[in-house]
């Protein structure tokens, strides 16, 4: 991971005791920043397996402990993101192929929890999948703008309105309003005019944060770029 701060996102977490504790934990286990950066793959394969597997729980305390693992995995997903850092630079544990381990799993870490949730809303019966996959291209565009940016010389950009700790709040607040779909997801379905009618309201939820994340990035994907040509422009 690169050691330039200004390459790095601000997060406030970082300054928290529990933070400098856990980091230094890892540092003394000798745990390598490369496989923090990997583990945000694993941590997110299953958030997205968490959602797919809610559309098709049929016990309701199977889907409501699915919801919570989802929930869960994301935020684990952020916080090896934000461990990989803190190891790296604070740690001084950082390695010349750093920068490579500490982007591409991030990208991977998107599309594996947002085509799960995709499918999920699929496999409800609410959208096809490709809402997922769509979703996915977008927040993997985010990061796209921000790398081309500054390889030009701009500054590295991790403005919203939908970074990647957006993304991560909203989907996980997706997966605990799912928990409530049986009370409340009927209702939503009706009101939004998805599914057919009488449709149990499953997936409601995270179909609704799925365009909410789509479009987010969409808009954070056209803003970086303006702000890239911006500067760029003036010096």
């Amino acid at each position: 991971m690169a050691a330039d701060e200004a390459d790095r996102r601000p997060i406030s977490q970082r300054s928290h005791g529990w933070a400098q504790w856990l980091s230094k934990t890892l540092v003394k286990a000798n745990v390598s920043p490369n496989f923090i950066s990997f583990t945000c793959m694993i941590f997110a394969a299953l958030s997205g397996a968490c959602f797919y597997a809610t559309s098709l729980a049929e016990n309701g305390i199977d889907r409501i402990l699915l919801c919570i693992g989802a929930a869960l995995f994301c935020q684990l997903r952020l916080l090896a993101n934000m461990m990989d850092g803190m190891v790296a630079v604070e740690g001084g544990k950082g390695s010349a192929d750093g920068p490579i381990w500490n982007e591409l799993p991030d990208r991977f870490a998107d599309i594996f929890v947002l085509i799960g949730a995709g499918y999920a809303v699929a496999a409800a019966g609410l959208f096809d999948a490709s809402l997922g996959w769509a979703a996915a291209v977008f927040a993997v565009m985010t990061a796209y703008a921000r790398e081309v940016g500054r390889s030009a010389g701009a500054p590295a950009d991790f403005s919203g309105p939908m970074a990647k700790p957006h993304r991560m709040f909203w989907m996980t607040i997706a997966a605990i309003l799912t928990i409530f779909d049986p009370q409340l997801g009927p209702s939503a379905a009706s009101i939004l005019e998805w599914g057919a009618p009488g449709h149990s309201g499953r997936g409601v939820f995270i179909a609704f944060f799925l365009w909410f994340v789509l479009f987010g990035s969409i808009v954070t994907t056209f803003a970086r770029t303006g702000r890239a040509l911006a500067f760029l422009n003036r010096r």
